[in-house]
């Protein structure tokens, strides 16, 4: 089984048990700090990765660094998934996790790439709009800042990406005039 499938499996059964429990908001903020902590540190990256460290030292370590931090279900799957040698997924049953939970609260994650950093007024155009585009309760922004855009902005939702930026539209006037179009 592909690592991603048995995480979604994983994310998928604690989604069910945390709700269960009444407990999916806390485990929701368990998740974004896993994968914030496993995420932003590739040593400890790699230690969950590494066959060789045995199964109580890992434990070990995940239990000194989340300790009390987290629920009572968020230790216990630390737990069950080292004793069962898959460490290596819990990055990715947390992303699965978060993106379940998204999915299941109407949560839309925007990209947005700008040539300047956007104003309140343009991130309130764009969480409208990706709203009404996309049924969502609510909408997250990722923002980003690329001076080569010149100017305009590139919206990525999910698969989809709309492109408004002025050197897309420089780099296509150019391809046109190339092919003799315009």
């Amino acid at each position: 089984m592909s690592e991603n499938k048995a995480a979604s499996r994983y994310a998928k059964s604690l989604i069910d048990l945390s709700t269960e429990q009444n407990a999916l908001q806390d485990m929701y903020q368990d998740m974004v700090l896993i994968e914030q902590v496993i995420g932003g540190n590739s040593e400890l990256e790699a230690i969950l990765n590494n066959p060789i460290i045995p199964l109580d030292k890992k434990a070990g370590i995940l239990d000194n660094i989340f300790g009390t931090k987290v629920h009572n279900i968020t230790r216990t799957f630390f737990k069950l998934v080292v004793s069962k040698g898959r460490s290596a997924i819990l990055f990715a049953a947390s992303k699965a996790f978060i993106e379940q939970y998204n999915f299941i609260k109407g949560i839309v994650t925007a990209e947005v790439t700008s040539a300047i950093a956007l104003t309140d007024e343009n991130r309130a155009e764009i969480i409208a709009l990706v709203k009404k585009e996309n049924g969502a309760n609510e909408v997250l922004i990722k923002e980003k800042v690329d001076q080569k855009l010149i100017g305009g902005f590139i919206l990525k939702v999910g698969d989809k990406q709309f492109d408004a930026s002025i050197s897309s539209s420089l780099k296509k006037l150019k391809k046109e005039f190339a092919q003799g179009v315009a």
